[in-house]
Protein backbone atom coordinates (compact mmCIF):
# COMPACT_ATOMS: atom_id res chain seq x y z
CA UNK A 1 0.00 0.00 0.00
CA UNK A 2 1.58 3.45 -0.97
CA UNK A 3 2.26 6.37 1.71
CA UNK A 4 -0.83 8.33 0.34
CA UNK A 5 -3.51 5.37 0.21
CA UNK A 6 -2.26 4.62 3.58
CA UNK A 7 -2.63 8.37 4.77
CA UNK A 8 -5.97 8.83 2.69
CA UNK A 9 -8.05 5.74 4.25
CA UNK A 10 -6.57 7.20 8.12
CA UNK A 11 -8.57 10.13 7.42
CA UNK A 12 -11.47 8.59 6.14
CA UNK A 13 -11.67 6.50 9.02
CA UNK A 14 -12.22 8.70 11.95
CA UNK A 15 -15.34 10.50 9.28
CA UNK A 16 -16.87 7.07 9.02
CA UNK A 17 -17.00 6.58 12.89
CA UNK A 18 -18.65 9.79 13.87
CA UNK A 19 -21.23 9.43 10.95
CA UNK A 20 -21.87 6.26 12.65
CA UNK A 21 -22.12 7.73 16.26
CA UNK A 22 -24.10 10.53 14.98
CA UNK A 23 -26.61 7.95 13.29
CA UNK A 24 -27.02 6.03 16.31
CA UNK A 25 -27.31 9.06 18.67
CA UNK A 26 -30.37 10.77 16.35
CA UNK A 27 -32.40 7.23 16.12
CA UNK A 28 -31.64 6.52 20.23
CA UNK A 29 -32.94 10.44 20.20
CA UNK A 30 -36.88 9.95 18.65
CA UNK A 31 -38.67 9.51 21.60
CA UNK A 32 -36.63 12.13 23.40
CA UNK A 33 -37.55 15.21 21.09
CA UNK A 34 -40.85 13.67 20.66
CA UNK A 35 -41.82 15.15 23.90
CA UNK A 36 -45.48 16.29 25.45
CA UNK A 37 -44.66 19.62 24.85
CA UNK A 38 -45.33 19.14 21.34
CA UNK A 39 -48.19 19.28 19.58
CA UNK A 40 -49.80 16.23 18.09
CA UNK A 41 -48.59 17.06 14.30
CA UNK A 42 -45.14 17.83 15.56
CA UNK A 43 -44.79 14.48 17.23
CA UNK A 44 -45.56 12.46 14.68
CA UNK A 45 -43.23 14.00 11.94
CA UNK A 46 -40.58 13.88 14.57
CA UNK A 47 -41.38 10.16 15.24
CA UNK A 48 -42.40 9.65 11.78
CA UNK A 49 -38.88 11.11 10.41
CA UNK A 50 -37.17 8.48 12.47
CA UNK A 51 -39.39 5.36 10.93
CA UNK A 52 -38.49 6.45 6.96
CA UNK A 53 -34.67 4.92 7.39
CA UNK A 54 -36.50 1.66 7.37
CA UNK A 55 -40.15 2.35 5.65
CA UNK A 56 -38.69 4.68 2.93
CA UNK A 57 -38.39 8.52 3.06
CA UNK A 58 -42.07 8.93 2.20
CA UNK A 59 -43.36 5.78 4.34
CA UNK A 60 -43.37 3.82 0.84
CA UNK A 61 -42.05 0.63 2.39
CA UNK A 62 -39.86 -1.81 0.48
CA UNK A 63 -39.48 -5.65 0.36
CA UNK A 64 -40.72 -6.74 3.35
CA UNK A 65 -40.63 -3.52 4.91
CA UNK A 66 -44.33 -2.22 4.94
CA UNK A 67 -45.49 0.79 3.71
CA UNK A 68 -46.85 3.57 6.07
CA UNK A 69 -47.47 6.14 3.72
CA UNK A 70 -51.63 6.26 3.54
CA UNK A 71 -52.55 3.36 6.02
CA UNK A 72 -55.38 4.45 7.91
CA UNK A 73 -54.47 5.98 11.27
CA UNK A 74 -56.35 2.77 12.72
CA UNK A 75 -54.49 0.50 11.03
CA UNK A 76 -50.89 1.54 11.75
CA UNK A 77 -51.63 2.16 15.67
CA UNK A 78 -53.86 -0.80 16.27
CA UNK A 79 -50.14 -2.96 14.90
CA UNK A 80 -48.01 -0.16 17.02
CA UNK A 81 -49.74 -0.83 20.09
CA UNK A 82 -49.60 -4.56 19.36
CA UNK A 83 -46.29 -4.53 18.56
CA UNK A 84 -45.56 -2.56 22.02
CA UNK A 85 -48.03 -5.50 23.82
CA UNK A 86 -45.83 -8.56 22.51
CA UNK A 87 -49.28 -9.13 20.64
CA UNK A 88 -47.86 -9.42 17.48
CA UNK A 89 -44.85 -11.13 16.34
CA UNK A 90 -41.82 -8.63 15.03
CA UNK A 91 -37.82 -8.40 14.37
CA UNK A 92 -37.26 -4.95 16.03
CA UNK A 93 -40.38 -2.98 15.78
CA UNK A 94 -41.57 -4.80 19.13
CA UNK A 95 -38.78 -2.91 20.73
CA UNK A 96 -39.08 0.59 19.05
CA UNK A 97 -42.47 0.07 19.90
CA UNK A 98 -41.55 0.16 24.06
CA UNK A 99 -40.45 3.56 23.48
CA UNK A 100 -43.16 5.21 22.97
CA UNK A 101 -46.01 6.25 24.78
CA UNK A 102 -49.89 5.17 23.43
CA UNK A 103 -50.33 8.90 22.63
CA UNK A 104 -46.79 9.20 20.42
CA UNK A 105 -47.69 5.98 18.78
CA UNK A 106 -51.49 7.68 17.68
CA UNK A 107 -49.56 10.71 16.51
CA UNK A 108 -46.99 9.19 14.48
CA UNK A 109 -49.62 6.90 13.12
CA UNK A 110 -52.15 10.21 12.28
CA UNK A 111 -48.77 11.50 10.16
CA UNK A 112 -48.47 8.45 7.98
CA UNK A 113 -51.93 8.33 7.03
CA UNK A 114 -52.01 11.89 6.36
CA UNK A 115 -48.96 10.69 3.63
Amino acid sequence: MSQSHAAATRRRLPNTILAAIGLGMCLSASPVLADEHQSAGAMGSTIGYTCMGCHGVAGEGSGNIPRLAGVPQEAIAGMMLAYKSDGQAGTVMNRIAKGYSDEEIQAVAEFFANQ
